[in-house]
Formats: C-alpha cells, sequence, structure tokens
C-alpha cells in the first residue's frame, strides 16, 4: 500500500504527533506562555522547547509577543494560532486544512501598544 502524502503535509503530522509540540500548542492556546514556563509543562529542557517553538513558528502554529517585565526587560512569550486540522482522504491522497486563529486589528493595535509602553 502506497501512501500519497505530500511533504508538506507530512512535515505538519510529523510535528503534530509530537508530544512536546501537542503540549506547546494546548499550553499556549488560552494564554500567552513563557519559553520557561513551557519547559516545565513539557518536562523538558528549555533547548528542547525551542526546537519545538522554532518548528511551530514556522508553520505559523506559533506566534511570539514581547512583554516588559517589571524590571524594564523585554521577554517573549508564545501563543498558539492553531484553531483546527481538517484530514480528508481524496483519490490523490489527504488533503489537510489548517484553520488559524486570527488577531482582530484592535487587538493587533492594543499588544503593540502595550508591548512598547510596558
Amino acid at each position: 500500500m502506497s501512501s500519497r502524502v505530500d511533504s508538506e503535509t507530512e512535515e505538519l503530522l510529523a510535528l503534530l504527533d509530537d508530544e512536546y509540540a501537542r503540549t506547546i500548542i494546548l499550553e499556549t492556546y488560552d494564554e500567552a506562555q513563557s519559553a520557561e514556563s513551557l519547559s516545565a509543562a513539557c518536562d523538558a529542557d528549555p533547548s528542547t522547547i525551542y526546537r519545538r517553538i522554532d518548528r511551530l513558528q514556522e508553520r505559523g502554529l506559533l506566534v511570539d509577543q514581547q512583554r516588559l517585565d517589571p524590571n524594564g526587560h523585554h521577554y517573549k512569550v508564545y501563543v498558539a494560532r492553531l484553531e483546527g486540522v481538517a484530514i480528508d482522504v481524496t483519490e490523490d491522497g489527504f488533503d489537510v486544512d489548517v484553520d488559524y486563529a486570527e488577531e482582530e486589528p484592535a487587538d493587533t493595535f492594543t499588544r503593540l501598544y502595550e508591548e512598547f509602553t510596558g
């Protein structure tokens, strides 16, 4: 039996099959999280988490935001953009449709303003 899956679909499915990537998406779905908190949630080394963050960002499933701590230092937090994935079987193979969360223009402005003003 042959599999008809293009490389982009295969990469997405492999990423979603990764336990750390799934945990990162779930942890950042409702609330932005730092890499440190994601490392704790996944019980994994920060280097492992940063590799997954990079892969998720490359696929557009995760975005980062700058935050300002009380001491005036900047740090990143991460927010999931993945809303859903639908997989259909067709005569040509698998058809994968990914739904991304979209930020409202007012939310984008507010977030940017807060990032710059602290």
